[in-house]
């Protein structure tokens, strides 16, 4: 597997962590402008959970995250990571000194910014492009599904056209792009997920994050599950198809996750998600035990 970390030691030299900012930002999904609701299985974190407060400066908020990972990794290199609600969704004299502060100390080596596809205008992607010739700089975008009905049912207010449009503005601007998707969304057959994969391989994207979809207190998706409880994964359904999952994207895709960190706290299900550990070494043993790789299945469009 074409991993992040694998990438990183290719790329800086050794092991790079990610620290999670908040940049202090909503959501058009959010605030009015296309729903109030939010997607439908965003907690109201935003999907930024694990990110830090928004306490203070760029700064202060790199040295905090740097003094909280400190006693588990030795790394010396960071990604400044963008992560709650939509990283772009500001003025662009805002984004600029945001951004900036981030990439400024020697030891930030890249910069990547969660956001939505329609949320990307050009003088935002022309301040990406100016900042990429500083540091590298991703954009992280919410693909969830091809499917056009899975993201009216959630209430994503988003598209496949609309992501399309974003993926290639930033192609336009060799500014590489990281897609999510999640796996069990309710309603989708294992053939959608695998059709959904199926599109990412195809298209000029640098990164791909698989996850499973947890289902959270706070968000409607919880409360429709806790009503009525909807089908989610076994851990072992999940491991199988991850691996289906990544014989189908190309070699050269960068996995940036295949699994999830759902917080414990908000978590309704499933709860096998939390052993992330255990989670990854069922993967790994059994891609060897099925003498498979990445892009076995990959068909170059």
């Amino acid at each position: 597997m074409h991993s992040l970390s694998d990438y990183c030691k290719e790329t800086f030299g050794e092991k790079v962590y990610r620290l999670s900012l908040d940049g202090g930002m909503t959501c058009p999904n959010r605030d009015g402008t296309l729903s109030t609701g939010g997607c439908a299985f965003c907690s109201q974190n935003g999907s930024g959970d694990f990110a830090a407060l928004p306490n203070g400066s760029v700064t202060k908020q790199l040295e905090e995250a740097k003094k909280r990972i400190a006693q588990k990794t030795a790394c010396k290199k960071y990604i400044a990571y963008f992560q709650s609600f939509t990283n772009t969704y500001a003025p662009v004299s805002y984004l600029r000194g945001l951004f900036q502060e981030a990439i400024d100390p020697p030891d930030v080596v890249a910069l990547s910014i969660g956001t939505r596809s329609d949320c990307l205008p050009p003088e935002v992607l022309d301040l990406l492009q100016e900042l990429s010739l500083q540091k590298p700089v991703w954009v992280e975008l919410g693909f969830q599904t091809m499917h056009d009905e899975t993201h009216r049912r959630l209430n994503t207010m988003s598209n496949l056209a609309t992501f399309h449009a974003a993926v290639h503005a930033l192609q336009e601007r060799n500014i590489p792009v990281v897609a999510h998707l999640i796996l069990g969304l309710p309603g989708e057959t294992t053939e959608m997920m695998l059709q959904s994969v199926k599109h990412i391989a195809s298209l000029p994207i640098w990164g791909v994050k698989l996850q499973m979809l947890h289902v959270l207190e706070g968000t409607a998706l919880g409360a429709i599950y806790q009503k009525e409880p909807f089908p989610v994964f076994t851990m072992e359904e999940y491991c199988e198809l991850i691996i289906d999952c990544l014989e189908l994207l190309s070699p050269d895709q960068v996995i940036h996750r295949i699994t999830g960190d759902g917080p414990r706290k908000l978590l309704i299900a499933p709860g096998w998600s939390t052993d992330k550990k255990r989670i990854l070494n069922t993967i790994h043993r059994r891609m060897k035990e099925r003498k498979t790789y990445q892009g076995r299945l990959y068909q170059p469009q």
